[in-house]
């Protein structure tokens, strides 16, 4: 259930972005090769509440501080995103448990339903004729992450008043597949629907993509929280 908030008061230009408020604004993600991993140009910019674990760290304290029309080039490392790649997530388990006609090969994406209902992208690393290897780290996991952002709104109801309808699991959503770099239990490791046996109750694999909401595609700026 989530906690209700009072509304804060639309902030001007001159107010700096603080814990509680509600932030929007206009992002491009890329790699250190310059790749870009996602962005919202075209698209709805991104708002969140500052602060409540919505983002990850290194995105949250960044903003703060920020007024509007303020913009800011920051990198974010791996230990402040989506943490290292963690051999313990490549997972495999029997051919057999794949759907029915499918045929597996090396680099192919799932989209695994966890027992909550939150889409996992995980990826197929290994193929033998017995088994299957998948990845279930976060697409982002072991790489470090340069946003360019700019400030489009605090507290202002026209982008806050849809919060409340997108998603859990998005771009600041709590489900995303990332695991923190401290550790915690949940997310891909607990919820994917495959382990070293056959598939977890209550979950299933497809090769559909998973859907994006909210932005950020693959979860660059998402939460690592998995409860």
């Amino acid at each position: 259930m989530k906690k209700e908030t009072t509304p804060k008061p639309v902030s001007d230009a001159n107010t700096n972005v603080q814990t509680g408020d509600a932030v929007t604004l206009h992002y491009k993600g890329t790699l250190g090769d310059g790749q870009t991993f996602d962005s919202s140009e075209g698209r709805t910019p991104l708002t969140f509440t500052a602060g409540e674990n919505q983002v990850i760290p290194g995105f949250d304290t960044a903003v703060m501080g920020m007024k509007i029309g303020d913009k800011k080039v920051f990198t974010i490392l791996t230990e402040e995103a989506y943490g290292p790649i963690r051999a313990e997530l490549m997972k495999e388990f029997p051919r057999a448990n794949l759907p029915e006609g499918m045929e597996p090969k090396v680099g192919m994406p799932l989209a695994m339903q966890g027992p909550q209902g939150q889409s996992i992208p995980v990826t197929i690393v290994k193929v033998t004729p017995e088994n299957v290897t998948i990845d279930l780290n976060h697409p982002l996991a072991g790489k470090d992450l340069t946003f360019d952002i700019e400030i489009v709104a605090i507290n202002d109801p026209q982008y806050t008043s849809s919060m409340d309808e997108e998603e859990e699991g998005g771009c600041c959503g709590s489900g995303s597949c990332g695991e923190s770099s401290e550790g915690s239990e949940g997310g891909c490791g607990s919820g994917a629907c495959c382990d070293e046996e056959s598939p977890k109750e209550g979950a299933s694999c497809s090769t559909e993509k998973p859907k994006k909401k909210g932005g950020c595609g693959s979860g660059a700026c998402g939460s690592q929280s998995h409860e």
